[in-house]
C-alpha cells in the first residue's frame, strides 16, 4: 500500500427531523406499520401536485451556515428519472444545477492534528422508500419487499471533495459530521433508522502523483464500522488490482457486513441515465437574504468551537474536552456545576466518573445536588470513597447530598484525639511490622494507613492519618 495513495470523497444524506414529508402533509414518524404514511402525492399517482415544506429548506440554510457554505439566494429543483421499486414516481426531486449551498468545510481532530476537509455542496432532495431484502443483504435475497413510508421524507445530500486520505479519517469526519448536525438540531441522525447515511467514493493513485486513478463507490454505509471497515478492505483490494497489473475497474459495489468485504454491484456502463430536468411542478427557491441572516444568527455553539473553549478557559485536556462534547447533556451540567464556584478538573472527573455510569442507567442529577456534592468533598467534609456512597443514594432519594451525610454518620473524622488511639491499637497490633518500618521501609506505611482507615470504617481523613502515623512511629523510634 505504501506505493499508493489512497483518495476518499464521501456523499452523506441526512434525513432532516420536520413532522412532515418534503412536499406533502404525511407524518415522517419512524416505526409506523409498513406503507401506512402515504398519500397521493408522495406516491406520485396522477394529478398531484406537491407543495414545499418551508421547514425543510431552513434546516437545509442552517446546515449549509454551520459548514462555512455559501447559501444561495437562489436555487432550483430538478427530476433525476430513474425506475427502481422504491421511487414510486419513477423520478426523485432533488438539486442537481442550481444547489442551495456550496463551498464550505468541516474541520476536525485525527490523533490531535486538525484536519479540513471540504465540502462541494449541499443540496435539497426527497427521500426514496425502503427495500427490505429477504436475505441478508440485496445480493442474495431471492426477494424484496417495498415499504414507501420513508419515501417524501426531506433530505440534505452532503458532498466532499476527495481530500480523505485514509479509512480512520473518513470515519472521524463523519463522526464529527453527525456531531454537528445534532448540534443544530436539524437532524437526530440515527444511523440504525437510516436518518444518516453515506456513500463513499475511494481511488488509489501511484504516490505523490497529482494524477487520480480510477473511483469505486461503496453504496449505503449504514454504520461508522462498516464505514471504515469497507475501505479499508477496498483500499486493499484495489492495491492487489493494481498490483497484478490489472486496471481497477469502475463500479459500484456494496459492503457485506458478515462476508467482511465489498462486493460488485453494477459497473460504470450500467449506471443509469437519469435525464435531469428542470422540475416543472415546483417554482425556483429565492431566499430572502434577512430569513437568512435570522437562521444564521441562531445557530448554536458548534462542537470545535466549544472544544476549544473548554481547553482555553477552562484548561481542560483535549480527553476531557472531547468526552465533554460528544455528550452535550454531560457538558451542560459541567456549565452549570462550574458556574457555582466548583473546580473545573474536579467537576470533569467527576462526569466522566462513577457518575456517567449510573447516570447513563438512570437519568441526570440536577447541577445544585452535584455541586452541593462536590462542595461537601472540596471543603473536607466526606471524602471521594464517602462521595461515591452519596452518589449512589441520590439516584433513589430526593434528599439533599448534605442530609445524607448527616443521617448516616459519614463525615470525615480529622480530630486527633480520635484517630491517634486506632493508630496506636493497629501499631500495638503489628509490631514486627512497625519495626521494619523503622528500618527503613518505608514502603508498608501505605498499610498502615489502610488498617487504620478500615477501622474507622473508611470516615478517616488520609492526610491527617499519614501526619499523626509518622508522628507516632518517630515516638517509638
Amino acid at each position: 500500500m505504501n506505493s499508493y495513495d489512497i483518495v476518499i470523497g464521501l456523499e452523506i444524506h441526512v434525513a432532516l427531523i420536520t413532522k412532515s414529508k418534503f412536499f406533502c402533509g404525511c407524518s415522517t414518524s419512524f416505526g409506523a406499520p409498513p406503507n401506512s404514511q402515504c398519500c397521493p402525492i408522495c406516491l406520485g399517482l396522477p394529478g398531484t401536485l406537491p407543495l414545499m415544506n418551508e421547514k425543510a429548506v431552513e434546516y437545509g440554510t442552517k446546515a449549509g451556515l454551520a459548514l462555512g457554505c455559501t447559501i444561495h439566494h437562489y436555487s432550483r429543483f430538478d427530476r433525476k428519472n430513474y425506475f427502481y421499486p422504491d421511487l414510486p414516481k419513477a423520478y426523485q426531486i432533488t438539486q442537481d444545477a442550481f444547489p442551495l449551498c456550496t463551498n464550505g468545510f468541516l474541520e476536525y481532530y485525527v490523533d490531535d492534528q486538525l484536519f479540513r476537509t471540504e465540502i462541494t455542496r449541499i443540496h435539497l432532495e426527497e427521500e426514496a422508500g425502503k427495500l427490505i431484502h429477504s436475505g441478508q443483504s440485496i445480493v442474495d435475497s431471492e426477494y424484496s419487499l417495498v415499504d414507501y413510508n420513508r419515501a417524501g421524507i426531506p433530505l440534505i445530500e452532503i458532498v466532499t471533495a476527495p481530500d480523505i486520505r485514509n479509512p480512520k479519517q473518513a470515519r472521524l469526519f463523519l463522526e464529527q459530521l453527525r456531531l454537528l448536525m445534532r448540534y443544530i438540531g436539524v437532524s437526530d441522525t440515527k444511523m440504525e433508522e437510516g436518518s444518516l447515511r453515506c456513500d463513499a467514493n475511494i481511488s488509489l493513485k501511484p504516490a505523490g502523483s497529482s494524477v487520480l486513478g480510477t473511483k469505486v463507490e461503496i453504496k449505503n454505509l449504514n454504520s461508522f464500522r462498516a464505514l471504515e471497515r469497507a475501505l479499508e478492505y477496498e483500499a486493499k483490494r484495489q492495491s492487489q488490482v493494481l498490483q497484478r497489473g490489472d486496471l481497477v475497474r469502475q463500479e459500484s459495489r456494496t459492503w457485506d457486513e458478515r462476508l467482511g468485504k465489498t462486493m460488485s454491484m453494477r459497473s460504470k456502463g450500467d449506471a443509469p441515465d437519469y435525464r435531469i430536468f428542470p422540475e416543472p411542478d415546483l417554482p425556483p427557491l429565492n431566499l430572502d437574504p434577512v430569513w437568512v441572516e435570522l437562521i444564521a444568527a441562531n445557530i448554536p455553539e458548534l462542537p470545535l468551537e466549544r472544544l476549544r473553549r473548554l481547553e482555553g478557559d477552562y484548561g481542560l485536556s483535549r480527553y476531557e474536552g472531547t468526552f465533554l462534547v460528544n455528550y452535550p447533556e454531560f457538558c451542560e451540567l459541567f456549565f452549570q456545576v462550574v458556574e457555582q464556584g466548583l473546580e473545573a478538573r474536579s467537576v470533569v472527573n467527576f462526569l466522566m466518573g462513577d457518575y456517567a455510569r449510573l447516570a447513563r442507567e438512570q437519568g441526570h442529577l440536577s447541577a445544585e445536588r452535584i455541586a452541593e456534592l462536590l462542595s461537601l468533598v472540596a471543603e473536607g467534609t466526606i471524602n471521594h470513597n464517602q462521595a461515591k456512597e452519596v452518589l449512589d443514594s441520590l439516584f433513589s432519594t430526593t434528599r439533599s447530598p448534605r442530609e445524607i451525610v448527616e443521617e448516616r454518620g459519614l463525615k470525615v473524622v480529622g480530630d486527633p484525639s480520635l484517630l491517634v488511639p486506632v493508630i496506636k491499637d493497629v501499631l500495638e497490633q503489628h509490631p514486627d511490622l512497625v519495626a521494619r518500618v523503622q528500618e527503613g521501609e518505608t514502603r508498608l506505611l501505605g498499610f498502615f494507613v489502610g488498617q487504620i482507615i478500615r477501622a474507622t470504617q473508611g470516615k478517616a481523613d488520609p492526610e491527617v492519618v499519614n501526619e499523626l502515623l509518622r508522628r507516632e512511629l518517630g515516638n517509638k523510634s
